[in-house]
């Protein structure tokens, strides 16, 4: 994902136009560093995983001022009383339509991270701009540290307010999910269910159908009939599988999405036996009248919508 940022532009009265979102405070030290704050990962947050600046949303009824010195407060404790507003930072989607707006404040601030309380999120970090090639940037923080190096000084446009700094996300930018293959085999009105390892990182000692992700090159058809190999020692082709259910995942705590699909197999050969057991220590064939409560909750969810020839399950998302 890439933005680019475009030329300060000054725009009369644009205060009322999309009233702020969310203020950023730009704190620099004496020696020209930044101080960025490392945001945590694999949470459902914006910029989950990033080097930002701190700052946040307007509360209902708040103003920019008392907002930052909000955030920055319940953020790591401290108050900076130098703040002035630096820019007015715009993200606009490819089509030019405003989708955010953040209200920069620039600050001094001369106090080593380690005396500084970290309340929020994972890191501190005074930064140098040339190190943050090497790091997970925000793009919209970036074009932010891009036009502190180009004018260090608080710019105002015609009414007193803050010049614009636009940042634009490109049309390619788009939510990226990760594909899962699931096999749900049916012999004697009974389903092939493993019994996952007690040391998994995903749901330890639980039942789940032959599953697996697909990797780089590979087509969700190709990655069940690798996986169902793999982990039963069981042959099938592809021609002989059939999608019966997309299950739409989001899990709770979690900022990856994720597409389950189901297929079912109209032959196969072999008999099921344990070739990954670090992973898997037992398949059995359980009834489908009667499935194991130690169920993967979303598989559950999955062959009760296929039961019902229910082609495709949201789950998870508000």
């Amino acid at each position: 994902m890439s933005f680019q940022s475009t030329d300060t532009v000054h725009s009369p009265g644009h205060a009322e136009l999309h009233r702020g979102s969310g203020t950023a405070a730009l704190l620099v030290n004496d020696s020209g560093e930044y101080l960025l704050h490392l945001r945590a990962a694999n949470k459902p947050i914006w910029r989950a995983g990033h080097w930002c600046l701190l700052g946040g949303r307007l509360d209902a009824g708040e103003s920019n001022d008392d907002c930052i010195r909000r955030e920055l407060q319940e953020e790591i404790g401290l108050v900076v009383e130098d703040l002035v507003p630096f820019r007015t930072r715009d993200t606009v989607d490819a089509n030019g339509v405003l989708t955010n707006r953040v209200h920069v404040y620039l600050g001094t601030l001369n106090r080593a991270v380690h005396e500084i309380e970290l309340r929020e999120g994972i890191q501190l970090r005074w930064t140098r701009i040339d190190e943050t090639a090497a790091m997970t940037m925000d793009p919209a923080t970036m074009a932010t540290l891009d036009e502190h190096r180009r004018l260090p000084q608080p710019l105002l446009d015609g009414s007193g307010m803050p010049a614009i700094v636009k940042v634009t996300e490109p049309d390619e930018h788009r939510d990226r999910s990760i594909v899962g293959a699931h096999l749900v085999l049916v012999r004697d009105n009974a389903v092939l269910l493993g019994q996952r390892h007690p040391d998994s990182a995903f749901a330890p000692g639980a039942w789940h159908l032959p599953a697996g992700h697909r990797e780089a090159g590979e087509s969700a058809l190709d990655c069940m009939v690798r996986e169902t190999a793999e982990e039963a020692g069981l042959t099938m082709v592809a021609e002989d599988l059939r999608l019966a259910h997309t299950l739409d995942l989001l899990d709770p705590g979690s900022s990856t999405s994720r597409i389950q699909l189901f297929f079912t197999a109209s032959r196969w050969s072999g008999e099921p036996r344990v070739l990954e057991p670090e992973r898997c220590t037992q398949w059995r064939w359980w009834p489908l009248d009667a499935l194991p409560e130690s169920l993967v909750e979303y598989t559950r969810v999955a062959l009760r919508a296929i039961a019902r020839d229910e082609p495709y399950t949201a789950m998870g998302w508000s």
